[in-house]
């Protein structure tokens, strides 16, 4: 599967999302900041799992041209996956 620049670039800002929590760390910040950017974090990566999954899913049901066993297959995948990232 390709990955578009917009993934990506998702992906770096939880990087630097998760960086930013290192650094508050280290600076020894409120707990509850912490908390709050590392639950930041979690909902940006929770989006970035359900964007992946849904462009792999329209990906592959686009490819089964109407065989319905390889359009359940590929909804099964992705309801697996979704179900994983919990």
């Amino acid at each position: 599967m390709a990955y578009d620049a917009k993934t990506a670039n998702r992906v770096k800002r939880i990087e630097g999302q998760l960086r930013g929590v290192l650094r508050m760390m280290e600076e020894e910040k409120n707990c509850k900041d912490v908390i709050t950017q590392l639950s930041a974090v979690r909902s940006a990566v929770d989006r970035t799992i359900g964007v992946i999954v849904s462009e792999n899913l329209l990906e592959c049901v686009t490819t089964a041209e109407g065989d319905a066993g390889k359009m359940n297959n590929a909804i099964q995948e992705a309801m697996d996956l979704v179900v994983k990232s919990r």
